[in-house]
């Protein structure tokens, strides 16, 4: 059998296993992510896999550079893919991907037991109480300060009530239709 029919094989079947879980996701029919653990547990992440031209007979790419991964820290990362990587050499020529992220799963705790989350600013702002400060209640929001000739065009547009002559807009559509007869017909 080549390369590319086990490819085949294996993609059928992790589409039948994991069709409808949602820690599953088919990037492409070579690359593959799955979440370990529960979306706001701190200990999960997201592993990628991807098939090279020659797998199964070489180990598949496997990578944790995905953005939900950024609260890992590199050595818990780095942690993570020599293990991966072992289980991978480990089941050379064989459909591993299935296995790679069951084991993965069953051995979260294992793999995540030195881990200490990254604190990072979107972490920070999410997680904390932002406390109001006497010079940020002074802000007032900035009005829109008109020049004096946008003024001077309000006031002569307007009567001396404050208020625009009846039909103050119609000038300007009346003026755009006679300029571009493309937009309005008068005749069917």
């Amino acid at each position: 059998m080549t390369a590319n029919e086990d490819q085949e094989m294996e993609l059928e079947a992790l589409q039948s296993i994991y069709g409808d879980d949602e820690c599953f996701k088919e990037i492409s029919p070579v690359a593959f992510q799955f979440r370990i653990g529960e979306l706001e547990d701190t200990k999960s992440f997201l592993l990628d896999i991807t098939w090279p031209e020659s797998y199964p007979e070489t180990a598949p790419n496997i990578s944790l550079d995905a953005f939900f991964n950024n609260r890992i820290s590199a050595e818990t990362k780095q942690t993570i893919l020599l293990k991966l990587q072992e289980q991978a050499e480990a089941n050379l020529g064989t459909a591993m991907t299935y296995t790679l992220f069951e084991w993965a799963k069953e051995n979260q705790e294992v793999l995540m037991e030195n881990h200490k989350p990254v604190v990072t600013a979107v972490t920070l702002t999410s997680n904390c109480e932002v406390t109001s400060a006497p010079s940020a209640m002074k802000k007032k929001e900035k009005k829109e300060q008109l020049t004096k000739a946008q003024k001077r065009r309000i006031v002569s547009r307007t009567d001396n009530k404050g208020e625009l002559p009846r039909g103050w807009n119609w000038v300007d559509v009346i003026k755009h239709v006679s300029t571009d007869p493309c937009t309005f017909r008068w005749f069917p």
